[in-house]
């Protein structure tokens, strides 16, 4: 059970705002902007730092691949049952592109690319060499979309730290590490 308490979406004050906002682009509340909201400052950033990424130069699946890889490598299973819901019924991604995220891998060589860059900005806490940029950019990643994948990273850090430690509860079909 979540440690801190999900913040009711009818409530006044910025917290409801925020959370009626989520409601209108998603048509629901997940549990995780739910528990978000006790800190409207903390959901303000994680909304603006999405919204932003998502009208980057990164396809949508090739973000949802990333986060994928990211819950993966982070062991979240919040997050892995989010972005595999989201990837299959929403960004409709096949169970096998599904799986190969998860194991930081790819059909297509771009988003393998992007998917082992992701993968090595994680496990290395950002301290990755040029070796790391050289083979993204080998692979045809452009600098903005190897910044935006180390962007990606970030976002799905926040979110994996986040409901790993404060224990929200998973609201869609469970997926584990």
């Amino acid at each position: 059970m979540s440690v801190l308490p999900l913040i009711d979406p009818t409530t006044d004050g910025p917290a409801g705002q925020l959370l009626g906002t989520v409601r209108k682009r998603l048509g629901v509340v997940p549990n995780m902007t739910g528990a978000m909201a006790n800190s409207p400052a903390l959901l303000e950033g994680y909304l603006g730092l999405s919204a932003a990424l998502a009208g980057g130069t990164l396809s949508p699946a090739v973000q949802k691949q990333i986060a994928l890889a990211v819950a993966q490598a982070n062991g979240c299973d919040y997050c892995l049952s989010a972005h595999s819901y989201l990837a299959e019924h929403v960004i409709h991604l096949d169970p096998a592109t599904i799986a190969a995220a998860r194991k930081a891998d790819s059909g297509d060589p771009r988003t393998a690319a992007a998917l082992r860059l992701a993968v090595a900005v994680n496990d290395q806490r950002g301290e990755i060499g040029p070796a790391e940029i050289a083979a993204a950019r080998d692979a045809g990643l452009s600098d903005p979309e190897i910044a935006e994948t180390i962007g990606n990273v970030a976002l799905n850090v926040l979110t994996n730290y986040f409901n790993k430690a404060v224990d929200v509860d998973i609201d869609f079909p469970r997926v584990t590490a």
